[in-house]
């Protein structure tokens, strides 16, 4: 379907050109930097402030290791009413969101993109684990996945632009985790040992349903616990605190193991039933994305991914216009979510994505 030219990210520009580096104080955002300066390129280090108590003496310190000019710019206002309002927002109308996703288009590169002019750079480069090339035959850059199948991140960047990716540089592409550590090491980078944070940051080890009971005097109602027959079968402590799949937490008693199937807003209600209810023919998906393709054919035969950590599975993409679609699965897939976002790849090209509606 696509018939891309593989061409690296930092091949593609001369040395001595200005590069706008991310840098969050973690090891990839630094390797990132430490690639791009050994290559010759003039590196700039930027590091956005999204949330209080962010960003850290790390990102300073890198940059001081490496030597290069660092510059702090709050983002602080529009990740607070964009992103965090957003993730309330979602769980109080019963889905479940993904804000790093949105938080990647809407906050980091939208900053990152506009900041690389006001600093006169060329391009803006990232830590992420994911490669660029450019279709000629179609004219239009590919977001692919990155080679270390462990860490590609293309998921969560399914909503970037074609202006977008002409402009983005993603060094770490062709590398898995192990050698960049080791990179980091060898140059003496004062995070090469540094631990992933794997929780959403504005949480900050805070539980997700305590911060929606916290958040702008929202009134999070109780409310019936349905099974699949509409029978009453326990009292939920609201919508917010549920997610379909979720088997923990329910509280309901007896020898069967009973999941959220759905949450029905409109009756402030929650479903429950077996496993097997669990399972979804297809899915349709709401703004979607398509980077691959300036307009979708009819039908799509590509892979799908429902999460994050999802393995990609078969199935049939359907467009119904330029920004909703059709999933129909080879075989039925467990906890579809609504509020997560589905992804659709050729091989390891981006076709695109949207959110499960």
């Amino acid at each position: 379907m696509c018939h891309s030219t593989d061409v690296p990210d930092i091949e593609r520009i001369s040395s001595g050109t200005r590069i706008l580096v991310a840098i969050s104080g973690g090891v990839d955002s630094s390797v990132a930097a430490l690639i791009l300066k050994s290559k010759g390129f003039h590196v700039i280090g930027v590091t956005l402030k999204i949330w209080e108590g962010f960003p850290s003496r790390d990102a300073k310190a890198v940059a001081d290791s490496l030597d290069i000019p660092h510059h702090v710019f709050d983002v602080t206002e529009p990740f607070r009413s964009e992103i965090v309002k957003y993730f309330a927002c979602e769980y109080f109308q019963g889905r479940t969101p993904n804000p790093c996703i949105l938080c990647n288009a809407e906050i980091k590169f939208r900053y990152l993109l506009a900041l690389k002019a006001e600093l006169g750079a060329e391009y803006v480069a990232t830590g992420h684990y994911a490669r660029i090339s450019f279709d000629s035959r179609k004219g239009r850059f590919l977001l692919r996945k990155g080679r270390d199948a462990t860490k590609d991140q293309s998921y969560v960047l399914h909503r970037l632009t074609q202006h977008d990716l002409s402009s983005i540089l993603f060094p770490l592409g062709d590398l898995t985790k192990e050698q960049v550590r080791a990179a980091a090491s060898k140059a003496y980078i004062p995070v090469a040992d540094k631990s992933e944070s794997q929780e959403i940051c504005f949480l900050a080890g805070t539980d997700y349903r305590d911060f929606l009971s916290g958040y702008e005097n929202q009134r999070i109602e109780p409310g019936p616990i349905l099974d699949t027959a509409g029978r009453l079968v326990g009292k939920h402590k609201g919508l917010p605190f549920y997610t379909v799949g979720q088997r923990k937490g329910i509280g309901i008693p007896g020898s069967k193991r009973l999941y959220v199937t759905k949450i029905d807003v409109s009756r402030n209600a929650i479903i429950v039933g077996e496993e097997e209810d669990l399972l979804s023919e297809g899915l349709e998906a709401r703004d979607v994305n398509w980077i691959a393709l300036s307009a979708p054919p009819h039908r799509m035969r590509l892979g799908i991914k429902i999460r994050y950590n999802a393995k990609e599975v078969p199935g049939l993409v359907l467009p119904k216009s330029q920004d909703m679609a059709e999933v129909v699965f080879d075989t039925p897939q467990r906890a579809v979510t609504p509020g997560q976002s589905v992804v659709f790849y050729d091989n390891d090209v981006v076709v695109g994505g949207g959110i499960i509606v």
